[in-house]
């Protein structure tokens, strides 16, 4: 269970391609009434802070785990030498279209295997095997995000050759993505320019997380209002280190980049061994 948000990973699927009743108080009643919500105040007050305390409680036991989990899977990639990105995004930021293109244009330079999240359908992923490369979905159902636990079952069922690049296409979700460690080596995060140049001040959780920030549909940039430039500073106030790339997954502007940012980390990989 997710304690951020309560939602719950029981219905996870992996597939390879108040009436509160009369509160009128009458004048003879008053000053007795006043005790009694007093009390009742006092007694639900307690209630409530013993609820936030159990919620506390519960998540960082939720968190603890899933990093135990995402250890062993960042573990077994590194013995496969197989360089790993979680890459998370609002809903319909371009994700599915940017793996589409990087897919064709690097797929002959190495294997590339793909983990698919969404709570429902098969779509994504039936669009990413027609792009060229092994895929498995995972439908979460009610969960908003995938966790270690689906990672581990995902990487199971795929099984990915070792040396390869694997892309884990996590839920359209920047809150609780932010908080799941899946074992990859690092987050990126997909911001189109259609979605305003404060995202990075509403979510910083996720910008905090992150090493690449990919701002995506550049080539809209003259029919909506966003500053690249504003945008970039936001981002950097949450997080100094991020890197920030502009691209069009459309129209190919920019891919370059992002390539030469996803080969300088598998050369990383290969020299340093993880």
């Amino acid at each position: 269970m997710c304690a951020t948000c309560g939602c719950g990973d029981q219905g996870a699927a992996i597939t390879l391609a108040g009436d509160t009743g009369d509160t009128h108080a009458h004048d003879h009643g008053h000053h007795h009434h006043d005790h009694d919500h007093d009390h009742q105040h006092d007694h639900e007050h307690g209630a409530a802070t013993q609820t936030v305390s159990e919620t506390i409680s519960l998540e960082q036991k939720v968190l603890a785990k899933n990093d135990l989990l995402a250890e062993r899977n960042r573990r077994w990639l590194a013995e496969r030498n197989i360089l790993a990105f979680n890459i998370t995004s609002s809903p319909g930021a371009g994700k599915t279209t940017l793996l589409e293109r990087t897919i064709r244009e690097l797929g002959a330079d190495r294997p590339v295997a793909v983990i698919e999240g969404d709570q429902e359908t098969l779509l994504d992923a039936e669009r990413i095997r027609a792009a060229g490369c092994r895929v498995v979905q995972v439908n979460t159902g009610a969960g908003c995000h995938l966790d270690a636990e689906m990672m581990h079952r995902a990487l199971d069922t795929l099984n990915p050759e070792p040396s390869s690049l694997l892309f884990i296409e996590n839920v359209g979700n920047l809150v609780c993505p932010a908080l799941f460690d899946l074992g990859e080596q690092t987050k990126v995060v997909v911001i189109s320019v259609t979605e305003g140049a404060d995202k990075p001040l509403k979510y910083p959780h996720m910008f905090a997380a992150a090493g690449l920030v990919l701002i995506n549909k550049t080539d809209l940039l003259p029919y909506v209002d966003f500053d690249l430039g504003i945008c970039t500073r936001h981002a950097r106030s949450i997080n100094p280190h991020l890197e920030i790339l502009p691209l069009s997954a459309t129209t190919g502007e920019g891919v370059d980049a992002w390539y030469a940012w996803i080969n300088a980390r598998a050369n990383d990989l290969c020299r340093t061994g993880h």
